[in-house]
């Protein structure tokens, strides 16, 4: 909202609508009794989203109404015979259909909301159907308390798992448990609720049932892992009992290859688990939060919504955990034996470079030595040319005319040409010497 645009010239940040209206998209329903609830959920990737509502706006056409020109996170329509619910979730679409009963039926699963969608509607929805029940509301304000062999009747004589919401204003009975029909089923006897409060339940369980499939969704993974890790966990100690243990030579590429390989597939799995793990624990949060606000009580002895979920969800729950743990330990305990193994590397290549340098230490002794022995060799070979360039200039000088004894002359020479190359000879290494050192020093 711009400044202009409130009363007292506020300055508002652009999102506040957006903020305000995100605490009111998924309104709870007001829902009257007895009532006929059909529910389905369908896993979608975004690009089946997209086909989705284009499938759902021919609901509209095919009952001449107008359909909604945007997607949104929350629609809702009434056809007069049927409400219908769509909500868009991260990874599903939910749709709840809703009908009023008007007749006491004998099986009221059997007239079911799902029966007055147009045919073939349903199974076109794009996606994959992770959760579709129906939830039979009946109106139980002034009738006593049902028999329970009428409940299992409509549950195809199912184990029945029962509770008494809201401190016993209502009455719940489920199977957890798909039917012949292929859907889930929920019964609910209203007692003393109002049309708000029963509305808000009905949201709630649809809720518990949902998130709880959704739970479920990385069980299948957390069992397949659980398999290939504990062989991983073999293979790890014995390359790990081979780092340790070896008295011979070590083929350490072959480990460092074999190291790699491990950590490759663990971060492979994790990366396959890591969201799918995160979400289960995420949805199971929000079953227990959903389960917490029911205020269940206990119905004839059989088990409530909760102590079942307790007793069946969270075992699934943790094994997820425990495999997503494991697969964050495993990748730690490569990481070790990985350092270990290039530590070991490393300290194999300094034992080389100390052998490599202790072996050059000796060659630049020997060229040394070497050295010595060429430059006095060089020192005799520049003597004989220089003493030979000498006779040349004292012949040249005695064939002048000047007399003088060649043989002393040359005799005498010698000496002082070999002392006068050793010298030369000497200061020019000396001063490559020092050219060296203050270069090395300059660094």
């Amino acid at each position: 909202m711009e400044r202009a645009k409130n009363s007292y010239g506020l300055k508002v940040h652009p999102m506040r609508d957006q903020l305000y209206a995100e605490l009111h998209s998924r309104p709870f329903q007001v829902l009257m009794s007895p009532a006929r609830v059909s529910y389905v959920a369908v896993l979608s990737s975004p690009e089946e989203k997209s086909q989705d509502f284009e499938h759902f706006c021919g609901l509209y056409q095919i009952n001449g109404e107008t359909p909604p020109k945007e997607d949104g996170v929350c629609i809702e329509v009434d056809l007069g015979y049927l409400r219908i619910r769509r909500e868009k979730h991260v990874e599903f679409i939910s749709y709840t259909f809703i009908r009023l009963a008007t007749n006491a039926d004998d099986d009221p699963f059997k007239d079911n909301a799902f029966n007055f969608l147009p045919d073939n509607w349903l199974s076109g929805l794009p996606g994959t159907v992770i959760a579709a029940f129906h939830i039979a509301v009946e109106d139980a304000r002034n009738q006593i308390d049902p028999d329970l062999s009428i409940a299992k009747g409509l549950f195809e004589n199912m184990r029945l798992i029962g509770s008494r919401p809201q401190h016993g204003d209502a009455q719940v009975w489920t199977s957890f448990q798909v039917h012949s029909d292929g859907c889930g089923r929920f019964l609910i006897y209203n007692k003393n609720m109002s049309d708000s409060q029963l509305g808000r339940m009905v949201q709630r369980i649809v809720e518990i049932e949902t998130y709880r499939l959704m739970a479920l969704l990385s069980l299948g993974l957390a069992r397949q892992y659980s398999a290939q890790l504990a062989k991983m966990d073999d293979k790890l100690a014995e390359a790990t009992g081979r780092l340790s243990e070896s008295k011979e030579k070590l083929d350490e590429s072959a480990l460092l290859r074999e190291l790699i390989d491990m950590a490759a597939w663990v971060e492979a799995a994790r990366a396959r688990t890591t969201f799918r793990f995160s979400a289960t624990m995420a949805y199971q949060e929000l079953v227990m939060t959903r389960l917490s606000e029911l205020k269940e009580d206990e119905v004839s002895g059989h088990l409530t919504m909760t102590e079942f979920m307790g007793r069946r969800l969270e075992p699934a729950v943790r094994t997820c955990k425990t495999t997503g743990e494991h697969l964050e330990n495993l990748s730690r305990r490569i990481d070790r034996v990985s350092d270990m193994m290039r530590t070991r590397v490393e300290m194999s290549i300094e034992v080389q470079n100390q052998d490599v340098l202790a072996s050059m230490d000796r060659r630049s002794e020997i060229q040394l030595a070497m050295q010595h022995t060429v430059e006095g060799l060089s020192v005799a070979a520049i003597s004989y040319y220089s003493v030979g360039l000498i006779k040349f200039l004292i012949e040249a000088v005695y064939d002048k005319g000047i007399k003088f004894d060649k043989s002393l002359v040359v005799g005498i020479t010698v000496p002082l040409v070999i002392g006068g190359v050793w010298f030369a000879t000497r200061q020019i290494h000396k001063r490559f010497l020092r050219l060296a050192e203050e270069k090395a020093n300059s660094k």
